[in-house]
């Protein structure tokens, strides 16, 4: 009974970068319901990069790892030459549930790397005009995650704090994309709602983008 929004890939355009599939499910009451229930299933080469903003999931994987995500901590599953998982809410589980899953390929020289698993409760951030910027793949804005990243990446959360108003700095040889998966956002000149994704080619350095109080984007 969740609808998940698929973002990436669109018919035009299959990846971002080593970005392939971006999915946003919630927020939704999962009060006195099951929740999330994702039976075990195989994936090969590529992470998958697991991130709440309400809510817990438990994950379970073929290595013997059980571990409980909730807001702010990553889940990274580097699938390899071959792993299986399952993603539930557990029985005692918080009332509502938000989150995204990020898929990451892994490039041709690291496609057969052995399967692992890694939890980090704690990941760097930082301050710009009135964003909290949590990074939980590569490096942004001086903060650099310590999650393992098989290609040059970078994935954040930016939570806005009051009217928030920034100009991000972008590494220029990357392409990036940016979505809303709570409130809204300008990016430039584009109005940004749940649901929608704005793509930026390479060669911009910077990026200016406005947030209302309590939104989040990525």
């Amino acid at each position: 009974d969740m609808t998940v929004r698929r973002l990436l890939p669109l018919r035009l355009r299959r990846s971002v970068g080593a970005w392939c599939f971006v999915d946003h499910y919630g927020p939704m009451s999962v009060d006195g319901v099951a929740g999330m229930l994702v039976p075990p299933h195989p994936h090969i080469g590529l992470q998958t990069v697991t991130w709440l903003l309400a809510g817990n999931v438990l994950h379970r994987d073929s290595l013997g790892s059980e571990q409980m995500i909730r807001p702010g901590q990553l889940n990274l599953m580097t699938a390899g030459r071959g792993i299986a998982h399952a993603e539930e809410s557990p029985a005692e589980h918080d009332p509502s549930l938000h989150g995204v899953q990020l898929w990451v390929a892994l490039p041709d020289a690291d496609r057969q790397v052995a399967p692992a698993f890694e939890h980090h409760a704690e990941l760097p951030g930082a301050t710009l005009g009135g964003f909290a910027i949590t990074v939980f793949m590569g490096d942004l804005a001086g903060a650099r995650s310590p999650a393992t990243a098989f290609s040059a990446i970078v994935g954040a959360e930016l939570a806005a704090s009051g009217h928030a108003r920034a100009s991000l700095p972008l590494d220029a040889g990357f392409e990036h994309i940016v979505f809303v998966a709570a409130g809204a956002a300008q990016v430039g000149d584009t109005e940004l709602r749940p649901g929608q994704l704005l793509y930026l080619g390479p060669g911009r350095d910077r990026a200016q983008v406005a947030a209302p109080s309590g939104s989040r984007l990525f």
